[in-house]
């Protein structure tokens, strides 16, 4: 079935361990105007293509998200991305609009999170959420479109997934 109805899509994202995940949890028990996803629940060694950007796992997560926005509510979308990664993808079509919301912290709070809250010690995963927690800093705002970015470095889940919905709110 093809979507008929266009709603905004609204994707978060975030380095692994930052508090995205914590944050859209607090959203979906709570929300009733939006539909909260993870996107990691359909990940699979079939996806795991970087070479194009993730291409197919973004047009799969793109086409559902329309499908269920079918019921006049936006999606909000949890996972790693950037805008280039979404804004080329040919379901763009079926969103009004796509946001893009970025949880951030100071490189030193996440490391500890990572370390400490998530217990890992794998120093290339720790590596890579700190290379692109930098990058989403650095380059979140300058992105077409710029992403809002939510500094939680400060903030308890709660805080977080307040100001999201804040940004929601605004862009609905």
């Amino acid at each position: 079935m093809e979507p008929t109805r266009k709603e905004s899509l609204f994707i978060l994202s975030g380095a692994s361990g930052v508090g995205k995940s914590s944050a859209a949890q607090i959203l979906f028990q709570k929300e009733e105007d939006y539909i909260v996803m993870e996107s990691d629940l359909l990940w699979c060694t079939y996806y795991d293509t970087p070479q194009d950007g993730y291409r197919h796992y973004r047009e799969t997560w793109m086409r559902l998200c329309a499908s269920i926005s079918q019921c006049g509510k936006p999606v909000v979308l949890c996972g790693c991305g950037t805008p280039q990664q979404f804004e080329g993808c040919e379901a763009k079509r079926y969103f009004k609009g796509i946001h893009y919301i970025a949880v951030v912290a100071e490189p030193d709070v996440l490391e500890e999170r990572l370390r400490r809250g998530r217990g890992i010690r794998d120093e290339g995963w720790i590596k890579s959420s700190l290379d692109f927690n930098r990058w989403l800093r650095q380059n979140g705002r300058k992105t077409s479109p710029p992403m809002e970015l939510v500094d939680n470095t400060a903030l308890t889940a709660e805080e977080t997934a307040n100001r999201i919905d804040r940004l929601i709110r605004e862009r609905l």
